[in-house]
């Protein structure tokens, strides 16, 4: 018997100063990847599956969900392409707006915010990521002070019940992790300020005046992530903005973040969230006032 036609798709998506929110109807692997903003996993109905985080796989389940810390390399695990599809709630959330509930929770974007990459959730988790499941999957874009409500609930939910935030010293309120190495920032930033030309690890070891192996190395140890695995981030990042913030068409965008043909820029963005960048355009419901986050992003610290 053939196999099916496989293809994850995007049910609706909420994009704004929070970060953003996507109910996903998964049914395909992804390759690791990482996101500037503090990652909460929820399944909201469908089969159990499974994530890769910190060299383990880890169930998400009715019972469970999964965290991820900012710029920490994770990938959806579906293991049996015939195995049932899984709607998964997921979440990017911006450092920079928990800051505004709670200064302390600038450490919302800092490696050690969510100490255990898998976690057994609460009846009120449950019934908190089921109602904002439902909101998505059935209701009217609410407002905006509605669905920042929404929101804050269920991720100070999550957040009280399993993060060290009241341990933590506050650091940057931004979603752009601090390096501390001079070398690997001046790098980052020749790279964030040429996301449209080619990766070129030589030329990001000579802004850092290191060799090749030794710039390697360091960045690693100063980010967790390899070059190839950051910059993808970044393009990621700054193509999410492109389609939910502006008309311009897709080989425009692909086009300004170096793709060579506008084939490869989907295929890209499928492997990095499951979806096809024309699809994300058409599901997502824009907050406005995403604009000065999207700003603070791109300010490195």
């Amino acid at each position: 018997m053939p196999h099916r036609s496989r293809m994850s798709n995007a049910i609706r998506i909420f994009q704004g100063k929070f970060g953003r929110v996507a109910l996903l109807d998964m049914d395909r692997s992804l390759v690791t990847h990482a996101h500037s903003q503090c990652h909460v996993l929820l399944k909201a109905s469908g089969a159990d599956t499974l994530f890769a985080v910190r060299d383990r796989l880890h169930p998400l389940t009715d019972d469970t969900a999964v965290l991820v810390n900012s710029w920490e390399p994770h990938c959806y695990a579906h293991q049996n392409p015939d195995a049932p599809r899984t709607v998964i709630l997921a979440l990017y959330i911006e450092p920079v707006w928990l800051c505004e509930i709670e200064r302390r929770l600038s450490s919302s974007g800092q490696p050690g915010f969510f100490p255990q990459a898998c976690v057994r959730i609460t009846p009120a988790i449950r019934r908190l990521s089921n109602e904002f499941s439902m909101q998505m999957l059935y209701g009217e874009q609410p407002g905006e002070e509605a669905l920042q409500e929404m929101l804050s609930n269920l991720m100070m939910s999550v957040i009280d019940a399993f993060s060290e935030w009241r341990s933590i010293s506050i650091g940057v309120g931004n979603s752009a992790r601090p390096v501390h190495d001079h070398r690997i920032r001046r790098a980052v930033s020749y790279m964030r300020s040429n996301l449209g030309d080619e990766l070129d690890i030589g030329r990001l070891a000579k802004e850092a005046c290191l060799s090749r192996a030794h710039f390697f190395k360091l960045f690693q140890q100063c980010t967790e992530l390899t070059p190839h695995v950051y910059a993808n981030v970044l393009r990621m990042e700054m193509a999410i903005q492109n389609l939910a913030q502006t008309s311009d068409s897709l080989s425009s965008i692909s086009a300004n973040l170096g793709f060579s043909a506008q084939s490869h820029f989907t295929r890209f963005f499928q492997q990095q969230l499951g979806i096809v960048p024309s699809q994300y355009r058409r599901v997502v419901d824009l907050y406005r006032s995403s604009d000065k986050v999207a700003a603070a992003i791109g300010a490195y610290q």
